[in-house]
């Protein structure tokens, strides 16, 4: 008999603690950015805003272990950070500073582009079918 493998619990503590870590660090980051530098890099700072929310929704489903929700949230997650990791590649003078998502999420040692992954892994082995 396997074990439960709850959304939550095991691997899915490590998983939510990283999805509020990032959503705080990425959060402060952007509502600074907002609050002083908005007309340096709307774009930018806007789509740090959008990776933080989408942070916040990953980690309160996973901790509510809705898990239909967490796998939204991680699956735009996922398309968020290839797609502005490649747009920045391809054009990045349209963007005056970074994103956490920039560049495939090097700023941040790549987590933005494993953590998704990771999360989808979970989040189909996980127990939890709500």
């Amino acid at each position: 008999m396997s074990p439960e493998r709850r959304l939550n619990s095991g691997p899915g503590k490590v998983l939510l603690a990283v999805y509020v870590l990032f959503a705080i660090s990425a959060g402060a980051r952007s509502v600074y950015q907002l609050a002083t530098q908005f007309s340096v890099a709307p774009l930018a700072y806007l789509l740090s805003a959008f990776s933080a929310a989408v942070y916040v929704v990953a980690a309160v489903a996973i901790g509510r272990r809705w898990r239909r929700l967490a796998l939204v949230a991680v699956w735009i997650e996922l398309v968020g950070v290839l797609g502005v990791g490649l747009f920045t590649l391809l054009v990045p003078q349209d963007f005056a500073d970074e994103t956490v998502w920039s560049d495939f999420g090097v700023g941040y040692g790549f987590f933005p582009l494993i953590l998704p992954i990771l999360g989808l892994l979970w989040l189909f082995r996980s127990t939890d079918r709500s």
